[in-house]
This record gives structure tokens, C-alpha cells and sequence, in this order.
């Protein structure tokens, strides 16, 4: 990987328009995108009129991830977050996603095209990049207008895949899943190593998730949400009472394969910067699509959508973000 500036790389010159600050700045949101454990797995190569977007496979969680599904769904959100930064200076994005079978780690190659006036709806989404955080605290106990859920029904149709709230019958059935599914997960040695690995305080680190973003206990343990801070026995956290009826949505793809799993992380993206446009807090909740007994039971085979990823919406206090490793770290 090169450590060399981006103003010597070829869009850094002004010939074309595109100075080297605007390309640094797409490839900024990118790594904004939020990713499993927040292991940042995504590289880029920079040609003269485009951006190769690669998994980088040596950051994955094999225990959890063995398929490198909710990784390369991570590297989704990173290409969602640059074809929205590319646009907002005034570019348009041409994508091609898995452009070369003999290149199984290049994700997508989005190359600009003409220039393009960035309309409301993505300056909105640009602002959001920045300001989207993972939320682990209590949220407010109250519904999310319909007129927004359907704006986040339209935003992951826009990727080519569905978001589905749930009803309460269903709610009710999804935390029973992740309930069980953290379960499992608790009571296995691989899971907390791994755990460990992507929690462990180091000075200075950069990825991973910190202890800032744990976020508190559940007083009543009616809320599965993922615990960070199961192997840091160390970490002071407070106790906070959780929404009793928490709002839930599935994102689900027509199809289980690199390229539905791409879509599944645009589709999540857009939502998730779509729910920050309009105020709402986020956590994903993915536990039980983590394992293979349990992810049929959210599925909808007669419609053909395959979940990829669970979401707790709602009203909260702000959240503390996670860092991200420098952009030179990135840049084949």
C-alpha cells in the first residue's frame, strides 16, 4: 500500500477539474462507511478517471464471517458513501460492480463520467456521512412516523434490495432470534477470542470498536443488543433502561451472492444516512443472520428476499463515533 500524498496522483492535478482535496475528501466518506467491528475492510486503487474499491480480506472475522458476507456487505457501504461523495462535487459516478471474475478482492471500479449538478436529496446524504454514527444507547420509547419509514422503504429500493419494519408479531419474533442467537455466540470460545481482538484497548488504535461506543447495560436485559464489552470485564459501563418496544426493520436482497451482498451494504448505507437526514439514531442487530440455523427463519422464500442485515431505529442522544485508520492506509 503507498503512503505517498494524493497530490501527486494523477487527479490531483487541476487539468481535469478535480483536485486532489475533492478526491481526498470522496475517499474520506468512504472510510466513514460503518463496517463489522468496525474493521475498515476496504481498499482503493486510483486510475486516472477512476476508483477501484477492493476487499481486503485480511481484515475479516473468520469465526463470525466465515463467507466474508457481512465484510464484503461493509465494503457495500463504503462504494455507497463514494458514489454520494463523488456526486456532491460534481461527478458522475459510473459503477460496475465485481468487474473482473480473475480479481476476486476488487469489489467494484466506479469511473467518472461527466459532470453533474448534485441535487437535494444527495447533498443531504453528504452532509449525513459525517454525522452518521452506530448508537448503543436507549432510544425513545415512540414510533417512527410512517412518511419515514416509507422514505427508508424507497431508499433501499433505490439499491436494489427491500426494507421491511417490522410489526409487532414480528418485532417480537426477531428479538427472540437475536436473543438466542447472542446466546450461542456468548457461550462460544471462537466468538469472544474474536470479540477481544476488536475490543482490546491499545493507545492509539484506530479501528476496532472503542469503549466510548459499548454503550450502556440493559437494567432489564429485555434488549440483545450486542456486547462489546462481554471480554473487557475492566470497562465501568452505567446501567440505562432500553425502549420496551423497539422499532425494527430487515434489509433483505433478492439473492445470497458477492454482488446481492454489495447491494445489501449500499442499500443499508443509503438508509442508514437516509434515518440520519431525518433524525433517527441506528444500531444494527445482526446476531442471528451470523448463523446458519437461524437466518432461514428471516428469510421470505415466496418473495425470494434473503436478509442481510437487522435494524433498531429510533430517537436518541447523540453517540460517540469510532475512529478510522488514516486514508494513506487504504491506498494501493
Amino acid at each position: 500500500m503507498s503512503t505517498q500524498p494524493l497530490s501527486v496522483h494523477p487527479w490531483g492535478v487541476s487539468r481535469d477539474g478535480w483536485p486532489g482535496s475533492a478526491l481526498a475528501g470522496c475517499l474520506e466518506a468512504a472510510i466513514a462507511a460503518p463496517s463489522v467491528h468496525n474493521s475498515q475492510p476496504w481498499l482503493f486503487r486510483l486510475g486516472t478517471d477512476r476508483i477501484d474499491v477492493l476487499a481486503d480480506f485480511s481484515r475479516g472475522l473468520p469465526w463470525l464471517d466465515p463467507r466474508s458476507r457481512e465484510l464484503i456487505i461493509s465494503v457495500g457501504a463504503a462504494i455507497l458513501n463514494l458514489r454520494v461523495a463523488v456526486l456532491r462535487h460534481g461527478r458522475l459516478p459510473l459503477l460496475r460492480l465485481l468487474p473482473s471474475p480473475g480479481q476476486p478482492e476488487l469489489m467494484a471500479r466506479l469511473t467518472l463520467d461527466r459532470q453533474a449538478r448534485p441535487d437535494e436529496t444527495v447533498r443531504s446524504l453528504a452532509a449525513a456521512i459525517p454525522r452518521r454514527h452506530t448508537n448503543r444507547r436507549p432510544f425513545a420509547d415512540s414510533p417512527v412516523p410512517d412518511d419515514t419509514m416509507r422514505e427508508l422503504v424507497g431508499a433501499a429500493a433505490a439499491e436494489g434490495a427491500a426494507f421491511a419494519p417490522a410489526h409487532p408479531v414480528t418485532r417480537d419474533a426477531i428479538l427472540s432470534l437475536v436473543r438466542t442467537a447472542d446466546h450461542w455466540q456468548r457461550a462460544a470460545a471462537g466468538y469472544r477470542d474474536e470479540l477481544s481482538t476488536w475490543t482490546v484497548p491499545v493507545p492509539g488504535r484506530q479501528d476496532g470498536v472503542p469503549h466510548s461506543a459499548f454503550g450502556p447495560r440493559d437494567v432489564s436485559d429485555a434488549l440483545p443488543l450486542r456486547d462489546f464489552g462481554l471480554t473487557q470485564m475492566q470497562v465501568t459501563r452505567r446501567l440505562a433502561s432500553f425502549e420496551a418496544h423497539p422499532v425494527l426493520a430487515v434489509v433483505s436482497t433478492y439473492g445470497d451472492q458477492r454482488r446481492h451482498w454489495l447491494r445489501a451494504g449500499m442499500a443499508m448505507e443509503r438508509v442508514l444516512l437516509t434515518a440520519t437526514v431525518r433524525g433517527l439514531a441506528t444500531t444494527p442487530m445482526t446476531q442471528p443472520l451470523e448463523l446458519p440455523r437461524l437466518r432461514p427463519l428471516l428469510c421470505d422464500p415466496d418473495e425470494g428476499r434473503v436478509a442481510q442485515v437487522i435494524l433498531r431505529l429510533g430517537y436518541g442522544r447523540p453517540a460517540a463515533g469510532s475512529p478510522r485508520r488514516p486514508l494513506a492506509e487504504f491506498l494501493i
